[in-house]
């Protein structure tokens, strides 16, 4: 186990004084449990006072268990008072059926820019995130990074990230929200302050124009199918909220909160058949577009950068 972010060491600090005293006690108790059934008779006679059982079954516990909750408390603290000042990030991050809407916020909290099953972030920097849900209870979960907190409808939790290095980082939905909870994942990349804050110069641009003539062919396709009416392309005439914000889908790792990778033959499988990949996701199939259609669409979609 490594941890990559502050939160994440403090987090894995406590695991560890927890699993080696736990298994220490462990062996004490399996020794004296050996020594009283099979020691020799003066160690069993021994053993058998009154003062083993008041020691060993009252004071050592209630000792042991209070150190562990005084410094628990103290490690959990020491995590707030260092998160106590407002980030510079802040990133909303919303749990839906079943992916993820992330929107980075400016300092009066209007949207900057919006993206979906992805984070990036600055190595280095506090990233404050605002956790909400549309719809069940979520959970969200980087273990490298952070502890995990639930996303509750009607209520605002913060969580704060920082990475001490560059990396890709998987995150999972960790509070069962239905059929498809195990393909809610998301990733977290952390990435240098330069060019961390060149990916969001980028990402709040519209969508450029398609140059080749078969992803010009596959914006038509989009349009003709009114995937705007679900999905938003900025730049364009698409401005649907039901589902993610495709204006840089071609960016991602993955598609379909972390189901496939990304790529020309994911996503015309993911066009084609949503519901075969991944049941119950509020996406319909369209199978009407031949193979060709399929081509196009894909090569508009991850031309999308």
């Amino acid at each position: 186990m490594r941890a990559h972010g502050e939160d994440a060491g403090h987090i894995l600090e406590i695991t560890w004084v927890l699993f080696v005293g736990g298994g220490l006690i462990f062996v004490a108790v399996l020794a004296l449990g050996v020594l009283a059934l099979a020691g020799p008779a003066s160690v069993r006679a021994s053993l058998a006072r009154r003062g083993w059982m008041v020691g060993a079954g009252v004071v050592f516990p209630l000792v042991v268990l209070t150190a562990l909750l005084v410094y628990t408390f103290g490690v959990a603290a020491a995590m707030q008072r260092a998160n106590a000042q407002p980030a510079a990030t802040r990133i909303q991050v919303t749990g839906e059926l079943w992916w993820w809407r992330v929107r980075y916020l400016g300092p009066d909290g209007a949207t900057l820019l919006e993206t979906a099953n992805e984070l990036r972030i600055p190595v280095g920097e506090p990233v404050d995130l605002e956790l909400v849900s549309n719809d069940v209870v979520h959970s969200f979960w980087v273990p490298s990074l952070a502890g995990k907190l639930d996303m509750l409808p009607g209520s605002t939790n913060r969580l704060r990230l920082r990475a001490a290095e560059p990396g890709v980082f998987r995150g999972q939905c960790a509070e069962y929200c239905g059929q498809q909870h195990a393909k809610m994942a998301l990733h977290v990349v952390a990435q240098p302050p330069a060019e961390h804050a060149a990916w969001r110069e980028a990402s709040r641009r519209p969508a450029a124009e398609p140059a080749e003539p078969l992803a010009r062919q596959g914006r038509a396709l989009f349009e003709q199918a009114r995937c705007g009416v679900c999905h938003t392309v900025r730049g364009t005439s698409a401005e649907g909220r039901l589902g993610p914000d495709l204006t840089h889908v071609g960016t991602r790792l993955t598609l379909a909160a972390g189901t496939l990778p990304n790529g020309p033959g994911p996503l015309a499988a993911w066009i084609a058949d949503p519901q075969h990949l991944k049941p119950g996701s509020r996406m319909p199939a369209y199978r009407q577009f031949s193979g060709e259609d399929l081509r196009a669409l894909a090569a508009y979609l991850e031309g999308l950068r």
